[in-house]
């Protein structure tokens, strides 16, 4: 077979794609692990048994390591690159390590990760240790964490930059996914209902929906519906948690870095953030596997378990414009999907004997 004559059409990049809306420079390294352009998928099994007939899942769980965080990481990580720096750290409930850590090695950058010991799902930390990150996990939790590294990134004698969503470029790459979803949809949804933990993608989106109305290509923005576990859900009872406690790892954050950007999106768009309890997260984790085929982490049920309750107090009309987003893959945290999966089903090795074991 002849060689091809010239590179592979590529899908464009995400910086590429958004530029005139980003922050980069001719200068800026054209560093990509092919993150954005996720699915949006409408989930008509689920909205029928909802009552909702046009509800969609943005399926972030696709991006290079499984979440939401490339598309904030690919951008951070490039601009600390252009302004030269050679390592970087962040504070992580799992995801941020993972993406850092990734973004990092093709960075060719040293990548520090401090996070809570005994408390991050084993996919996401292998992740992080497999890219060569230095990980340190503390006798504390995420909120301790941020602390701790937003003060090794003030010290001169060991100069790191740190990529968690308080940095701004985080963001910047972040709101790109609520281009996607009016790209897709060709306007914005009536809700974007999304998971809440540190607030900063909560703040992106709606940022990315202003913007986009702002430039002319949408004549509306929705309504900002975000959802905490009831276990670590500060932003709803208007307090910093000290011990968050839910299923969803990734949204176990006590004391939001985020905070008052996130109270601005819900109440500049008209719309809310509530908590969700981690039975009706499951619920809702089960539910997308088994009837839309699409496993994600613990903590991207949120969206959907607010949708649902919302359904069934009769809050929300029947043919609303719904976007639920789904921050991770669920091969993130796999052991509590051995946990809520169905045991496996032996039998010996024949016809007559599967039959058997089937009922059949």
């Amino acid at each position: 077979m002849a060689a091809p004559s010239g590179p592979p059409a590529l899908r464009p990049r995400l910086m590429d794609r958004y530029r005139r809306f980003l922050p980069v420079t001719d200068s800026t390294p054209s560093l990509t692990l092919g993150e954005g352009a996720t699915p949006l998928v409408r989930a008509s099994r689920l909205g029928a048994t909802l009552g909702l007939s046009n509800l969609y899942l943005k399926i972030e769980g696709q991006n290079p390591t499984g979440s939401f965080k490339d598309r904030g990481m690919v951008v951070a990580v490039s601009k600390a690159a252009e302004a030269g720096a050679a390592a970087i750290v962040c504070a992580s409930t799992g995801n941020t390590s993972a993406s850092a850590a990734a973004y990092g090695a093709a960075a060719g950058m040293e990548v520090i990760v401090v996070l809570p010991k005994g408390q991050i799902a084993v996919g996401k930390l292998l992740q992080a240790l497999m890219a060569g990150a230095r990980v340190v996990a503390i006798d504390g939790n995420f909120d301790e964490a941020l602390g701790i590294v937003r003060a090794l990134a003030e010290q001169d004698d060991h100069p790191v930059t740190l990529v968690n969503s308080v940095n701004p470029f985080r963001i910047e790459g972040q709101k790109t996914a609520a281009f996607e979803v009016c790209d897709d949809l060709g306007c914005a949804p009536d809700i974007l209902a999304i998971p809440v933990g540190n607030a900063g993608n909560i703040s992106a989106y709606w940022q990315g929906f202003r913007e986009y109305a702002d430039a002319g290509l949408v004549d509306r923005t929705p309504r900002m519906w975000g959802f905490q576990a009831a276990g670590a859900a500060p932003l709803v009872v208007g307090h910093r948690v000290d011990h968050p406690d839910t299923i969803a790892t990734a949204i176990r954050i006590g004391d939001p870095a985020s905070w008052t950007k996130a109270i601005d999106a819900r109440d500049r768009s008209g719309g809310r953030i509530d908590a969700v309890s981690d039975d009706e997260i499951l619920a809702a984790y089960r539910a997308l596997a088994r009837q839309e085929g699409i496993f994600c982490e613990p903590a991207s049920a949120a969206s959907v378990a607010g949708v649902t309750r919302a359904a069934a107090a009769g809050e929300l009309e029947s043919d609303a414009l719904i976007v639920c987003v789904l921050t991770g893959h669920g091969l993130k945290d796999p052991t509590t999907a051995e946990r809520q999966a169905a045991s496996v089903i032996e039998a010996g090795a024949s016809v007559g004997a599967v039959s058997v074991a089937l009922g059949w």
